[in-house]
């Protein structure tokens, strides 16, 4: 587990047989709080949340798939909070959320960025100078476009344009562990990170498939 501190804190939690990360942010100031992607065991999130006298506002959900929305319906239903996830996600979400919007969480505000390309409801959460980017961006890496829902050209806007555009300080929160390090940062992703290199979207698509 690892706390991230600045004006928003952020505790990271791996779980699961998959290296899953999930995430509990909160505002310092008021106690209000949301977890990204609950998936497999919420244990420590829940035990952070009554040791810090949190108030759990929202359940944000990344993407669709299970292993990162397996205890969303369990922690949203224990807690009162809401789950929130992109306007064409096919969960039950109590918040539809498109591209630009952003709800508040204390006195800072989570928006929204549409980065389909993994999944049509791929999104990544912006708030405080930190990025929660699912299995869109992963450290050193991106995430697969060969499932049955995939797009490689949604992909590109996703990484190249999108992602590639927010400020290189912008830390790096990914949806797994597969990367030599937890965090990292848009900067360093846009030197290192090979499906980040500038590419046309004809350059993008053929490596992307290669």
């Amino acid at each position: 587990m690892t706390v991230i501190g600045n004006m928003a804190e952020v505790l990271q939690v791996k779980v699961g047989r998959m290296l899953n990360f999930s995430y509990l942010v909160w505002d310092g100031e008021t106690g209000e709080a949301a977890v990204i992607d609950p998936s497999f065991d919420t244990t420590a999130v829940s035990d952070e949340l009554r040791r810090r006298n949190l108030s759990l506002k929202y359940v944000l959900l990344t993407h669709h798939h299970f292993d990162h929305v397996q205890e969303a319906e369990h922690l949203a239903s224990s807690t009162g909070a809401k789950i929130a996830a992109h306007s064409a996600s096919p969960i039950r979400a109590d918040i539809s959320l498109r591209d630009g919007e952003s709800i508040p969480l204390g006195s800072a505000r989570i928006v929204t960025i549409h980065t389909p390309g993994h999944t049509p409801d791929s999104c990544c959460y912006l708030m405080d100078g930190k990025v929660f980017t699912g299995d869109t961006l992963f450290i050193g890496e991106c995430g697969r476009v060969d499932l049955e829902d995939s797009s490689p050209d949604d992909m590109y806007g996703s990484l190249l344009v999108k992602l590639r555009d927010l400020p290189d300080g912008t830390i790096v929160f990914p949806g797994h562990d597969y990367g030599k390090t937890p965090t990292s940062t848009i900067g360093k992703e846009k030197e290192s990170n090979y499906t980040m290199t500038p590419r046309t979207r004809d350059e993008f698509l053929k490596f992307i498939r290669s």
